[in-house]
């Protein structure tokens, strides 16, 4: 059974610039993935999960997969959709740690990761029945865009979007949501590496304050949330 997100992963043309990008926005420097660890990637890690930028053939950067923390030996049969999920008993994030703590944010977080699908219930036979993940809430808010699912692993969310059967696109990941304590602090820290933010607003969750990342988060629609006291 999952029990937590070991590590996002990031498919990006340039792994220099998009690392440069990462060090702007988190304000640590990813540095290159532990031997014997295949290809070019860099890691970065958070305190809830790692964030792993890795080189591949693509025209736009974007969140290409999630590596799940799971118990060795735990090895179920499922369709990921094409969402590039795996499994992981989480030794190699462990080590890297523990070795590597100047590629550390101890700022910020994950808070949760934003899919898109057209089919709700293949995603709960997915992450809840194949995965074990706890499926946290399942409801329609069609202002918000349709039926949303939040499942809920360590201290991450999964929200995952249906925008209904007119819906012709494949799954995907789309956006991704970094969590701090103060949010004014993050933003100007942020702002004073020449991250552009919008201006702060409350959030959808009552008690919550947020801004978009306008810059150095490689395109990938990116929320920085702080969230009720």
């Amino acid at each position: 059974m999952v029990s937590a997100f070991d590590r996002i992963v990031l498919a990006v043309p340039d792994l220099g610039a998009a690392a440069a990008q990462y060090e702007e926005l988190l304000g640590v420097a990813p540095l290159p993935s532990p031997e014997p660890y295949p290809g070019p990637a860099a890691w970065l890690a958070l305190p809830n999960t790692l964030l792993e930028l890795r080189q591949r053939d693509v025209v736009q950067p974007a969140i290409a997969g999630v590596v799940f923390a799971a118990p060795a030996g735990f090895a179920p049969r499922f369709d990921d959709r094409g969402l590039g999920i795996s499994l992981s008993d989480g030794e190699v994030t462990r080590r890297f740690r523990r070795e590597r703590p100047e590629a550390q944010c101890h700022t910020l977080c994950v808070d949760h990761l934003v899919l898109r699908t057209a089919d709700a219930d293949a995603c709960v036979t997915l992450f809840a029945g194949s995965l074990g993940i706890r499926l946290a809430l399942d409801r329609t808010v069609p202002e918000w865009g349709g039926r949303m699912l939040f499942f809920r692993a360590g201290k991450l969310t999964l929200e995952v979007i249906d925008s209904g059967p007119d819906t012709t696109s494949p799954d995907r990941f789309w956006g991704i949501a970094f969590q701090c304590p103060d949010i004014e602090r993050s933003a100007g820290g942020m702002m004073q590496r020449g991250v552009a933010l919008s201006p702060i607003r409350e959030g959808r969750k009552p008690g919550t304050r947020v801004a978009t990342v306008k810059s150095s988060c490689l395109d990938i629609p990116t929320l920085l949330i702080e969230p009720a006291r």
